[in-house]
C-alpha cells in the first residue's frame, strides 16, 4: 500500500471548449454541480446514479441523466467491455520485508491453494503474486547472479503453475519499490540481467504475466522508465515472447498522479517488440489514496480518480490494468469501486482489468482482506463490489 499526495490533474487536453466539459469527464450524477453540457461530438451519458460521463457518440438528451427525463429519446447505453484479467492480490510472500531471507511460515507465507479454488470457482481469472527480490536473488551474488534461491523459487513455480493449471492468469511481481536491499535500483543493466534470467523460467507459460517492479517512488519519472524499458527488453531477448508484460510508473504508480507525477511524460516512448505491454497503476480511495481507511472521500471518488489515466491512455494508444484497489465495506466506498470498476469497462477497452488488494492468509482482521472465508471485505466487497464484473 501507498501514500499518494498529489491532486487528481485536469482533463484540459481533451477540451475544446471552456464551457463545456472535455470528452470523458464527468458531467451528471447525485451531488454534482459542474456543467452537464458537453463538447462537440459527444453527449453526457449515465453510468450508474453518481457518475454520467461526456462520451463519444449521439446528441446530448435533454435533461441531465442524474435527473428524471423529460423528453422520450434516452441515452445510448455505453459499451461495456468484459475485463481479460480480474481477481486479485494473493499477497503473503513479500511479507517480514525486513528479515532476509526469512524463514518460511514464521516471516512469510505463499497462497493458499484453497484460495485460489475459492476466486476460480466465483470466475476470477487473475491472481497477482508479489515476493521479494531478495529472498529470491539473496545478496550475496547480487542481481546479476543467475542463482535464484533454490527453495524460494521452486515455491514460486509451484503457485504459478497451480494458479496456470487451473486456466487462469499468474502475475508475478518483486514487491519492492525499485530497491534491492534497501537501495534504490540505478544500474538498468543489472536489472535487465534479472529479468533476463526471471524470464528464462517462465518463458515457456502463456499465462504468466511479468509485472516489472512494483511501485517505485522517490525516484524520477525517467528513472521508472528506464528500469521498465530495460526489463521489457531483456524479457523479450530472453525468448519471453508472448507473455503480457506490466510497467510501473514512480509516485507509486498512482492514478490521480499519472500526469502530475512526471509518468505521462516519461512513459509515452514506452514500447515493446511483442506489442503485448500495459501500464499498471494503482488507485485507493480514502483521502490520501494510501489505502489505510476504509473511509472513502465519496461515492464518486473512484471515478474522479480514474479519468485523467484513462484519457491519457486513450490518447497515446496504451492499455492499463488497475493492479490494486482496495477501500473499506460500507456503502459510500462499495458505491465508489463500482463507479470505478464501471468506468473501466466502459472506456472503449483500453483498461484490460482490476485487481482487489488483497488476499492472503495472515491479514487477519485487516479491513480490504478478502481471504476466504471470513476475510472482511468477504462478506460485502465480493458479493457487490466485485462480482458484478465477472
Amino acid at each position: 500500500m501507498k501514500l499518494v499526495v498529489s491532486a487528481l490533474v485536469s482533463l484540459a487536453i481533451w477540451a475544446t471548449s471552456a464551457s463545456a466539459t472535455a470528452v470523458y469527464g464527468q458531467c451528471g450524477g447525485i451531488g454534482f454541480s459542474g456543467d452537464t453540457t458537453c463538447v462537440s461530438g459527444s453527449s453526457c451519458q449515465k453510468l450508474n446514479d453518481y457518475y454520467s460521463q461526456c462520451l463519444p457518440g449521439a446528441a446530448a438528451p435533454s435533461s441531465t441523466p442524474s435527473q428524471p427525463a423529460s423528453t422520450t429519446s434516452a441515452a445510448p447505453t455505453p459499451t461495456s467491455t468484459k475485463f481479460k484479467l480480474f481477481g486479485v492480490n494473493q499477497s503473503g510472500a513479500e511479507f517480514g520485508e525486513t528479515k532476509i531471507p526469512g524463514v518460511l511460515g514464521t516471516d512469510y507465507t505463499w497462497p493458499a491453494p484453497s484460495s485460489i479454488d475459492y476466486f476460480v470457482g466465483k470466475g476470477f481469472n487473475s491472481f497477482r503474486i508479489p515476493f521479494k527480490l531478495e529472498r529470491l536473488s539473496p545478496p550475496a551474488g547480487g542481481l546479476t547472479s543467475p542463482n535464484f534461491d533454490s527453495a524460494y523459487l521452486a515455491s514460486l513455480k509451484s503457485t504459478v503453475s497451480y494458479i496456470t493449471g487451473k486456466g487462469a492468469f499468474a502475475i508475478i511481481e518483486p514487491h519492492n519499490y525499485a530497491r534491492y536491499v534497501d537501495n534504490v535500483i540505478t544500474s538498468t543493466s543489472d536489472f535487465a540481467t534479472w529479468w533476463g534470467n526471471v524470464a528464462n523460467q517462465f518463458k515457456s507459460n502463456d499465462h504468466v504475466v511479468f509485472d516489472i517492479i512494483n511501485e517505485p517512488y522517490g525516484i524520477p519519472a525517467t528513472d521508472a522508465f528506464a528500469l521498465n524499458q530495460a526489463a521489457v527488453n531483456a524479457i523479450r531477448a530472453a525468448g519471453a515472447t508472448s507473455q503480457l508484460i506490466l510497467v510501473e510508473g514512480t509516485a507509486w504508480t498512482g492514478a490521480w498522479t499519472w500526469e502530475s507525477s512526471g509518468n505521462a511524460a516519461a512513459f509515452v516512448g514506452l514500447t515493446d517488440p511483442s506489442n503485448n505491454i500495459a501500464i499498471e497503476m494503482h488507485q485507493y480511495l480514502d483521502s490520501d489514496g494510501s489505502g489505510t481507511s476504509p473511509t472513502c472521500v465519496s461515492s464518486t471518488i473512484g471515478v474522479e480518480r480514474l479519468q485523467a489515466a484513462t484519457a491519457w491512455l486513450q490518447q497515446h494508444g496504451f492499455k492499463g490494468v488497475l493492479g490494486e484497489i482496495g477501500a473499506g465495506s460500507n456503502d459510500v466506498c462499495i458505491a465508489a469501486v463500482k463507479g470505478a470498476l464501471q468506468h473501466l469497462q466502459q472506456s472503449n477497452g483500453v483498461w484490460l482489468g482490476a485487481l482487489w488488494w488483497a488476499a492472503g492468509p495472515w491479514w487477519g482482521d485487516y479491513f480490504q482482506s478478502i481471504e476466504p472465508p471470513t476475510g472482511a471485505a468477504v462478506s460485502r466487497i465480493l458479493p457487490e463490489a466485485l462480482q458484478p464484473f465477472l
